[in-house]
């Protein structure tokens, strides 16, 4: 509605009540809404309204709007701003709001409250005169006086500033085009005032009473920065002293221009580095980045300063601003080189293992000769509880480097390893990345924990991922997703530990050097135990070598009778139950000292030495007898029964039965075959969960005999060489739960098959591995020195192997090659001979010789 005098605003308004800030006329603000009363009038008011006079609306400032509709509307400001809501935007996190942008008009006072449910609506009277257009008004007498010397103010201290900023510019044209009356709100609200300043602008409803209440504010300002430009410092970057201009982010907006003027305390402390952004973009400059990184780092801090706090990435930016300066782009730790302390270091730490230790002495070498080395990629296979872990965290420290150990058992997400993109929420970095930041050098250890174990998924193959991280060739410039440049891994020592290479891709198993950790001996087991694991669990119990003896024949009955495996884990278990018991023997020994001194006549005496026992600090906790010695019937009592026994050759008693040898990934294994034949029509039966692999090698196995039953006089309970006529074979494999798979059963099931046949029995102290041909050959397997370890630690004294496998042996301990017997076998005539008693003597050779085919 406009008539002669100018606009008018509507009689009844519907009020906003804000605390938040204050809104001036001709200036706009951003005002959160989330009250009862506040929320309702957005909803019935504004987005339901279809004319411009329902988007004009009352802001009542320094008034706070009740949580709940049923609280009573406190006492309301007097004067108040109209204004009209230019844009609405609402959002549910985290709770239901909406965000309102306002600009104002003019001002009011409220004359009367008309309702206050569902939201407050009030009569008011228009205090300014809105012109349709505007127009420059003289101003006379004293009145004029003061808009000249308010002008001259503002004049001054927009001169102050750079007018290069096209802000800045633009504020001076305004200067003298807009009306002198609207410039106080103008300026009130580019200040840096407080509220309390603000609404005493506010309440000056007289255009006088405004000029005398704006002029000191700006005086303020005027002295702030000349101040400012006698103590900060000259930059390089700046022709001018002071360009305080930063955007507004919640107060001081209006059309024209979105700025605001600090004063001179806030400007002294930004230089301070209080101003957080200031200080994100010092570190940057003093990150020591590559100029790639650099430069991705200075735009988005220029988007960053651009941004509104309220804006969801705005966190998201700056998140990736702060890793970016906490990565070590050029950080790293001095490698100890002393190949003599390194070496003591190693066997202090670790006991064989000799393959290990003379790799990491030849890096150290290698990096005496060759200051910038790349990384290598070493890979540890073995068994379970050899030491894999604990030798990568060694090896840090003999390097004097970081150590970081990333577990990939499970992991089927490629962004785990390479990170997830930004546009996603919730991203963050890979594992890679965040492990450099959290050990914060960039030539750390880091050991990539069962790589054998990695997953696939929809969401990628974290194995193709880790071809990129583990090639040296390709890893100086491995690009992370989330940080979407260059890192350098080169000089990062990466190691890997798996328990099997069969399940890690060939491409991936082609960029690590794959280094065989295999499973200790029994004097090795030994050795580490009293070196290491008992140390570590009487330390950990709180026990003495004074109050716990463990010799080593009790340990060398753990090892053979309580525990069967490659590594030391259950060992180091079984000693920790150890320690309990003798634990529990203390402290029931103290207790008994304490409380139960002997009866008798000579009560008074005894309870007087047993005070003064109790006062030695070393008698305090020993118990009656020190130290407890462990035995034989001590470990029984302890530990239970023995669980493993030498039952090979009750198990050889009978024809049919032979040892092969199995290879795990958990180690070396024996294995038993057991065979039975019984009246039918020619049917092999094989059990025990076998892969085809093994099903194929048992067919083989009984085609071979069939073909020459007759060379060895082998018959079926009828006496006739066709071994399948009216007979049925069953094979079994125990340990039926077990899947097994593999061809190096062939010379095990064919001695099973030759005794069960023939009546004799195989040799109980006898172990056999090899893959068989239909022609009798024996070919070479794998895992030869586990399979050794097994028959050494089940107390075989020969092993049947291979003839092509005889480069093998030297890589077993020279302790089990003297204890064991191996005999070579390039066929299976040499085998059955080395496998029976006496030998397996063959007739009609001379025929088989004389053969012409």
């Amino acid at each position: 509605m406009s008539d002669k005098t100018g606009i008018r605003i509507p009689s009844r308004l519907p009020l906003l009540l804000t605390h938040e800030g204050v809104l001036l006329p001709g200036c706009t603000m951003r005002i959160s809404v989330d009250t009862y009363r506040n929320m309702q009038l957005v909803k019935s008011r504004l987005l339901r309204g279809t004319s411009l006079k329902s988007t004009i609306i009352g802001v009542i400032p320094n008034t706070r709007d009740p949580e709940h509709d049923t609280d009573e509307l406190p006492a309301l400001h007097r004067v108040g701003t109209a204004g009209i809501a230019v844009q609405v935007v609402g959002s549910n996190w985290p709770k239901p709001h909406y965000t309102l942008l306002i600009t104002g008009l003019c001002r009011f006072r409220t004359l009367q409250l008309l309702k206050e449910r569902p939201f407050a609506v009030g009569e008011v009277e228009q205090l300014d005169q809105l012109e349709q257009h505007a127009s420059q008004a003289l101003l006379e007498g004293e009145l004029g006086e003061l808009g000249e010397q308010f002008y001259k103010h503002a004049v001054q201290l927009v001169d102050m500033l750079d007018m290069s900023v096209p802000v800045v510019a633009k504020l001076r044209r305004l200067l003298d085009s807009l009306p002198k009356e609207t410039l106080p709100d103008m300026l009130a609200s580019m200040i840096r005032t407080s509220n309390s300043e603000k609404l005493q602008i506010l309440d000056a409803v007289g255009l006088e009473e405004r000029f005398k209440k704006l002029i000191p504010l700006l005086t303020r300002q005027i002295e702030g920065l000349k101040l400012l430009q006698k103590t900060r410092k000259p930059r390089q970057d700046e022709d001018k002293t002071v360009v305080a201009i930063r955007p507004i982010r919640k107060i001081g907006h209006f059309p024209g221009g979105q700025f605001s003027l600090d004063t001179a305390e806030e400007a002294e402390e930004e230089d301070e580095d209080s101003d957080d952004i200031a200080l994100l973009e010092k570190k940057i400059r003093s990150a020591s980045m590559p100029e790639p990184a650099l430069k991705v780092c200075v735009k988005e801090i220029k988007r960053l300063k651009k941004m509104p706090q309220s804006m969801p990435e705005y966190a998201l930016t700056r998140n990736y601003l702060e890793l970016m300066v906490e990565l070590p782009w050029n950080k790293s730790t001095t490698d100890c080189l002393d190949i003599h302390a390194a070496r003591v270091l190693l066997d202090s730490d670790h006991y064989a293992m000799e393959k290990l230790k003379k790799r990491v002495l030849e890096y150290l070498a290698v990096r005496q000769l060759k200051n910038n080395l790349k990384g290598p990629i070493l890979c540890f296979v073995g068994p379970p509880g050899v030491g894999k872990t604990s030798v990568g965290r060694s090896i840090a420290k003999t390097l004097g480097r970081e150590f970081h150990r990333i577990a990939l058992g499970g992991v089927c997400d490629q962004s785990d390893i390479r990170g997830h993109r930004r546009t996603y929420v919730g991203s963050m970095p890979g594992r890679i990345i965040n492990g450099l930041k959290v050990v914060g050098v960039a030539n750390p250890v880091f050991l990539l924990d069962e790589v054998d174990k990695l997953g696939k998924s929809l969401q990628g193959d974290p194995a193709a991922a880790l071809l990129e991280v583990l090639d040296p060739e390709q890893n100086h410039g491995f690009t992370d997703h989330y940080l979407n440049v260059a890192f350098d891994l080169s000089q990062v020592l990466f190691i890997a530990t798996a328990n099997t290479t069969a399940t890690i891709p060939p491409a991936l198993l082609d960029r690590m050097e794959v280094l065989q950790v295999p499973g200790y001996t029994q004097e090795e087991k030994i050795e580490i135990a009293h070196r290491h694991l008992i140390p570590k669990q009487l330390e950990q119990h709180g026990l003495t070598p004074q109050q716990i003896l463990i010799p080593q024949e009790a340990t060398s009955d753990i090892i053979s009778r309580y525990t069967r495996e490659a590594g030391v884990r259950a060992l180091e278990r079984k000693f920790g139950a150890i320690c309990r018991a003798v634990a529990v023997k203390v402290a029931e020994g103290n207790k008994v000292t304490k409380t139960d001194p002997p009866p008798g006549p000579e009560a008074a005496g005894r309870r007087e030495k047993v005070l003064e026992s109790l006062n030695s600090p070393a008698d305090l906790s020993l118990p009656p007898e020190m130290p407890i010695v462990m035995d034989r019937h001590a470990l029984k009592d302890i530990l239970g029964p023995p669980i493993f026994e030498m039952q090979v050759s009750e198990r050889l008693s009978q024809p049919g039965v032979a040892i092969g040898l199995a290879w795990t990934p958990m180690g070396g294994e024996i294995m038993f075959v057991e065979a039975s034949r019984m009246e039918g029509e020619g049917q092999l039966t094989l059990t025990g969960q076998l892969g085809d692999v093994m099903k194929e090698s048992a067919h083989l196995a009984i085609s071979w005999l069939r073909s020459n039953a007759k060379t060895y006089h082998l018959t079926n309970a009828s006496g006739s060489f066709d071994l399948l006529d009216n007979t049925d074979i069953h094979l079994h494999f125990p340990a039926g739960a077990v899947t097994k798979d593999g061809p190096s059963a062939g010379v095990t099931i064919v001695t099973c098959l030759a005794s069960l046949f023939s009546g004799r029995l195989v040799r109980s102290d006898l172990a056999m591995t090899g893959e068989i041909t239909l022609r009798g050959l024996v070919l070479p397997v794998g895992g030869i020195k586990d399979k050794a370890l097994a028959a050494h630690r089940a107390g075989l004294k020969r092993i049947i192997i291979p003839k092509r496998n005889e480069k093998d042996l030297e890589e077993i301990p020279a302790t089990v090659r003297a204890d064991l017997d191996f005999v070579m076998a390039g066929c299976l005539d040499e085998v059955l001979n080395a496998a029976f008693d006496g030998g397996f003597p063959a007739t009609s050779r001379h025929d088989l010789l004389n053969s012409k085919l």
